[in-house]
């Protein structure tokens, strides 16, 4: 898909005015081709798309420049797991290279190349994954989870008593910042300004570049402090990794993933607690124990995955997919939204797709997201501790109020406004433990029980027959001076009461 393929017939068109919003040919560039910036909804655009042209569309993006959109979920596999064929690496995309993009194009930012390793390829490629997988693969996530748990005690501890909740603002854009800033090393940056900082940046606002500066400040002084004095986390072992990344390469992987983890996470939470909140029997079944919260999750990764499409992918080479042809430098979208409802592996939209992970929230191939199992812990623990705390929350509107910023890249909620009865602070400071399971434990017995001291005031029965050996009386709940025993928990929920954190 060359730029000169999609250039207008006639020099007429391009002083005629454009079409005003809501006319059937609103949002149609050069050769007819579908603005994707401009569509209001990018869901009935893909399936128009794909009605029209197949797996493998032609699009436009901003300044009307020429890309395909991959919508077929066989195609979009294809593609991220062949490397032969398709890069990540921009600088050979046809666009860029003949001046079509400016410097300032509103993707730049996405598809400009940089020396991380989501752009690398071959042995660059395996020396800074290398690095990031060895640094992730350090993280105990049993004591993760634990922590995730903690960090939503402590988010939810700040809005329990009031009844009600923006759990955007103030949870799903809270609780994945929070923990990345631990897994990274830097817990005392975690605060409400970090938040707002990364929120400013990934939306694109006239205050982005500063917001994103002190981002990546808090970075730099993460990476000097870890050279100078290593410790258990994510910066320290990137820094001590045989890779041996300089600090700028540090500094990148650590920005990367920080603000992929973060945007994913954030989507994901919001989405699942949307998707609980609206629909009565999604939450009768996490009530029934008919599907836990991890199946939710990945319900809500094939539903809306965190990320509409991905910036970007580049042919390296003349070939075909889905039935189109692609040229060396044409640059392609990989599309999880459209590809995870391909009819071909979806006919049926509404059929449950528990226990099944071949969706493409997380990519795949060489360049697959190598923190999704981070995503998952801290969306599948966070759910579930907050369902815990609050169990009668309630969305505080109508489903049709809600609304959502969306983008090529991505949909994001706004607000999710729901309502409970109030709860008490949990005491988070105290580290779980088994006392009061130990002390309830006196009585256990390995061997044979031990024999009750008989009653002096009793009179002791006349046996007329030969009796068994004497055993431990049983008081019986009811009689006269019997208190009533208490109902001692199971192993099972002890289990999960000390996994939760409780």
């Amino acid at each position: 898909m060359t730029p000169e393929s999609h250039a207008p017939t006639s020099t007429d068109d391009d002083l005629r005015p454009g079409p005003p919003p809501g006319c059937p040919a609103h949002g149609l560039g050069p050769g007819g081709l579908h603005r994707l910036h401009e569509a209001e909804d990018l869901g009935p655009l893909y399936e128009q798309l794909r009605e029209q042209h197949g797996p493998v569309a032609p699009v436009l993006l901003h300044d009307d420049v020429p890309m395909w959109i991959v919508l077929g979920h066989a195609e979009n596999l294809h593609m991220v797991r062949s490397p032969s064929q398709y890069c990540r690496d921009s600088r050979i995309w046809t666009p860029l290279r003949e001046g079509l993009v400016k410097p300032d194009h509103p993707l730049m930012p996405h598809i400009a190349w940089q020396p991380i390793a989501s752009h690398a390829e071959g042995d660059e490629h395996k020396r800074l994954r290398g690095a990031v997988m060895g640094a992730i693969s350090t993280i105990d996530f049993r004591s993760l989870r634990r922590y995730i748990n903690r960090s939503t005690q402590v988010i939810v501890n700040r809005f329990c008593e009031a009844g009600e909740a923006d759990l955007v603002g103030q949870f799903t854009e809270h609780l994945p910042m929070a923990v990345m800033c631990e897994i990274l090393g830097m817990p005392d940056e975690y605060n409400d300004r970090i938040v707002e900082a990364a929120r400013d940046a990934l939306k694109g606002t006239e205050t982005a570049i500063a917001s994103h500066s002190y981002v990546m400040d808090a970075l730099s002084r993460l990476t000097a402090t870890r050279r100078a004095q290593p410790e258990e986390d994510l910066a320290s072992y990137l820094i001590t990794h045989p890779a041996r990344l300089s600090d700028d390469e540090v500094r990148e992987h650590l920005r990367l993933v920080l603000f992929a983890a973060y945007e994913a996470t954030t989507n994901l939470l919001s989405n699942v607690l949307l998707t609980v909140l609206i629909d009565p029997r999604f939450r009768a079944q996490l009530n029934g124990g008919q599907m836990t919260v991890p199946e939710a999750v990945e319900q809500s990764l094939w539903n809306e995955p965190p990320f509409s499409t991905v910036f970007a992918y580049f042919a390296k080479q003349e070939t075909e997919l889905g039935g189109q042809r692609i040229r060396r430098g044409d640059g392609l979208l990989f599309a999880p939204l459209p590809a995870n409802v391909d009819p071909r592996v979806r006919p049926d939209l509404k059929a449950s797709m528990q226990g099944n992970r071949s969706h493409l929230a997380f990519g795949g191939g060489p360049h697959e997201c190598p923190g999704q199992d981070i995503g998952r812990s801290i969306a599948d623990v966070g759910v579930d501790a907050l369902l815990m705390r609050l169990p009668d929350v309630e969305l505080d509107c109508d489903e049709e109020e809600l609304r959502w910023t969306a983008s090529i890249a991505s949909r994001h909620l706004v607000e999710l406004p729901v309502q409970f009865a109030p709860k008490p602070p949990q005491d988070v400071q105290e580290v779980p433990n088994h006392k009061a399971v130990a002390a309830q434990r006196s009585d256990w017995q390995i061997g044979i029980a031990q024999q009750a001291a008989p009653a002096a005031a009793q009179p002791q029965p006349v046996a007329a027959q030969p009796q068994p050996d004497p055993v431990r009386p049983q008081p019986v709940p009811g009689q006269p001076g019997v208190a009533e025993a208490p109902r001692r928990r199971g192993v099972w929920q002890r289990f999960l009461s000390w996994w939760r954190g409780y």
